[in-house]
């Protein structure tokens, strides 16, 4: 049950809030069942998002229920990506992460409503992102805003000993 009497507010992250995000992202890990996968560390997000020439980009949500202090409730990281064939940049979406306690108050909606935002602002074409085909509610969250799957793409990864190899046979 959404507790109405909550208070958010939506911003962009800043260089404070990334040892909570690096949290978020542990979080987000074992939600996908993949509990022992994040390397990140905060000096390397730090610079990633802070750096000289940033490449990734986030916001936060962050709630204060009169009780507890603020604390960051969900958050969204993203970069751009590019359409040759629209001639635009797109928005990618690499996480989207709502604590579940926060869920149901729709800070999901309003992170990814943000995003739309920018892109619409800055005329690029899209914003996209995967999930994992057994994420059935986030599913059902993205079919309700109007997301259409792309069932005629498959995404491919070459990571680890393959991309060893592969770039070392240039």
């Amino acid at each position: 049950m959404a507790n109405q009497s909550v208070a958010a507010r939506l911003r962009r992250a800043t260089p404070e809030d990334v040892p909570v995000i690096l949290e978020l992202i542990h979080e987000l890990a074992v939600y996908e069942r993949e509990p022992d996968a994040v390397k990140n560390t905060v000096p390397v997000l730090t610079e990633q998002l802070f750096g000289q020439s940033p490449a990734i980009f986030a916001h936060v949500v962050e709630e204060e229920d009169g009780a507890e202090p603020t604390q960051i409730a969900g958050f969204a990281l993203w970069f751009l990506n590019y359409s040759t064939w629209e001639g635009t940049h797109g928005i990618y979406l690499e996480d989207l992460y709502v604590r579940p306690a926060a869920r149901g108050r729709g800070y999901g909606k309003t992170l990814l409503k943000e995003l739309a935002n920018i892109a619409v602002q800055r005329g690029y074409a899209r914003v996209e992102w995967s999930v994992l085909k057994w994420n059935e509610p986030s599913i059902g969250f993205y079919r309700s805003i109007g997301a259409q799957p792309m069932d005629e793409w498959d995404t491919f990864r070459l990571t680890g000993p393959s991309l060893v190899d592969f770039g070392a046979s240039a």
